[in-house]
């Protein structure tokens, strides 16, 4: 093969991860940089750039690569950008496609929203594997998600299609959601949701916890996991309280597409059965009677960051002129 080689870009709220990935699936040079320290895109641009080349030369050069997928939040397969993501630094419409293909000499660039690819990733190398309908959702820093129905993506006629994490779960003084809209299953079950939720109950109850003993602006969802692991009663109540919800909205998603799983990728997947098991609980009690007992809940079976990573690469050999992306 003239081009034995790919790059894989998942870009997170938090972190972008990249790797060169040979035609296995196997990542055989990888990276990261911080998403979010970089207020301006040409600053971010030139790091990630920086990065990529690293990793690029470590595999032969340009010459031995075939092409680059991304995975971003608001990524929009049809023309290259990134529109008016939440999580992101950088507002408006972003031509990050067109950007980093410059950046690369001319390296062929193809974009997809994050979660449509940690769903190609688990199709071809996960928990999806001989699965032609089913739904990723990711839980990090947003909610996010990648619908598959009949083997093929979801896309929508304008490239948006499949933003579950923004469906509209409390319509009555629902929280503020970075998108500007109110009550968004993702203000409430992305790992920044469930943080938000322990400092609402530190500051309404008097229980005693753990958490209390951290300021309550830097709590995360990782402290929150401590808390419950100590067997911290509001910890476990926010686990709780934080899966049920995911639950709720589970049972209207397989109303839309009966799938044959729901897959779970993401940090707070880490919890484990402290999420998975009200989120059974919940799905048990709302589903449809038609669909009960015919959706599988699975974690993902790859690596927290590969799914992204393989999902985005796999893009990458879709050998197009840049200026089809823009």
């Amino acid at each position: 093969m003239e081009k034995p080689y790919v790059v894989g870009i998942d870009l997170g709220g938090t972190n972008t991860v990249f790797g060169v990935v040979d035609a296995r699936g196997t990542i055989l040079h990888s990276g990261s940089i911080k998403t979010g320290k970089h207020a301006d895109i040409s600053d971010y641009i030139a790091e990630l750039a920086k990065g990529l080349e690293v990793v690029i030369e470590r595999a032969g050069g340009h010459s031995k690569i075939k092409g680059i997928g991304i995975g971003a939040p608001n990524g929009n397969y049809f023309n290259g950008c990134i529109e008016f993501a939440a999580n992101l630094p950088w507002k408006g419409k972003i031509p990050l496609a067109q950007l980093i293909s410059e950046k690369l000499n001319g390296l062929p660039v193809t974009l997809t929203n994050d979660a449509n690819a940690a769903a190609i990733g688990e199709m071809t190398y996960g928990a999806a594997r001989g699965m032609k309908d089913f739904i990723v959702i990711t839980l990090g820093t947003g909610v996010g998600s990648g619908i598959v129905i009949g083997g093929n993506l979801v896309y929508g006629h304008d490239g948006f299609a499949g933003e579950l994490g923004h469906v509209i779960t409390r319509r009555q003084n629902g929280r503020m959601c970075g998108c500007g809209r109110e009550g968004c299953l993702e203000a409430y079950t992305s790992a920044t949701g469930v943080a938000r939720t322990a400092r609402e109950y530190l500051a309404i109850r008097k229980d005693e916890s753990v958490l209390r003993e951290l300021n309550p602006d830097e709590i995360t969802s990782k402290d929150v996991y401590d808390a419950a692991m100590k067997n911290d009663k509001i910890a476990l109540e926010i686990f709780e309280t934080t899966g049920h919800m995911l639950g709720e909205a589970f049972a209207d998603f397989i109303a839309f597409s009966s799938p044959e799983a729901i897959i779970l990728f993401g940090g707070l997947t880490k919890a484990g059965d402290l999420i998975m098991k009200p989120i059974k609980e919940s799905l048990d009690k709302n589903i449809l009677n038609a669909f009960a007992g015919k959706t599988k809940l699975l974690f993902s079976q790859l690596k927290e960051s590969d799914a992204a990573v393989l999902g985005a690469s796999a893009l990458g050999w879709e050998v197009k002129d840049p200026s089809t992306t823009i």
